[in-house]
């Protein structure tokens, strides 16, 4: 599954009718419905506000509101875009100020998904992917230069503590532990071994 980077706004016009997408990261169904009700309160005067979300690390939690339009040609196309992108953990909302002209329910169809298609594409992405947590432990003359080199190497380092010697906590891909471990005692001639931790969800550039 992936995820957007940060929050993003993008605006498409439709035959003199303006769709906003707002888009924004969220974990849980209380943050997703917290957005979607900012985006009708920042918007009271449009005719329509239209939401979709995508939540859990499997994407198991989808959700959309057609807002007024007619069904399915709204919310469902909207939520169609975050899944064939594979998206989780993402909430859009799309704003409709009606230009006085009827699209009808394909022209609906694809100016929904159009908008968030587009807003996707002015946000990054990340892929969230299951990760071994590893500590490496290393003396201070070692610990500059592994910085360095884990940095160099591609390797995502999401946290370092200091203590009598340096601790690099660093994300590492599942199937790329033993891997990982071969590159590490090349690296640094066997100065310094890493200990697997917890698995969980990390986020890692697209």
């Amino acid at each position: 599954m992936r995820t957007i980077k940060r929050p993003g706004e993008h605006e498409i016009e439709i035959k003199k009718s303006r769709f906003i997408c707002a888009l924004a990261r969220v974990t849980e169904e209380e943050q997703a419905r917290e957005f979607i009700q900012q985006r009708r309160k920042a918007h009271h005067d449009a005719r329509h506000n239209c939401s979709a979300f995508v939540l859990g690390d499997a994407g198991e939690i989808q959700k959309s509101s057609d807002d007024g339009e007619p069904a399915g040609t709204a919310g469902v196309p909207m939520l169609e875009v975050l899944r064939r992108n594979e998206l989780t953990n993402v909430v859009a909302v799309v704003t409709r100020y009606f230009g006085g002209i009827k699209l009808g329910a394909g022209g609906l169809v694809r100016a929904y998904g159009g908008a968030v298609t587009e807003a996707l594409a002015e946000v990054d992405l990340l892929v969230r992917q299951p990760v071994r947590v590893m500590s490496v432990e290393a003396d201070y003359v070692l610990g500059g230069s592994l910085d360095n080199e884990l940095r160099s190497a591609g390797y995502q380092v999401a946290d370092t503590s200091y203590d009598a010697s340096v601790t690099f906590h660093v994300n590492v891909p599942v199937e790329d532990v033993t891997r990982f471990d071969e590159w590490l005692a090349e690296t640094t001639g066997g100065a310094a071994s890493a200990v697997e931790g917890d698995l969980i969800y990390a986020e890692l550039p697209a």
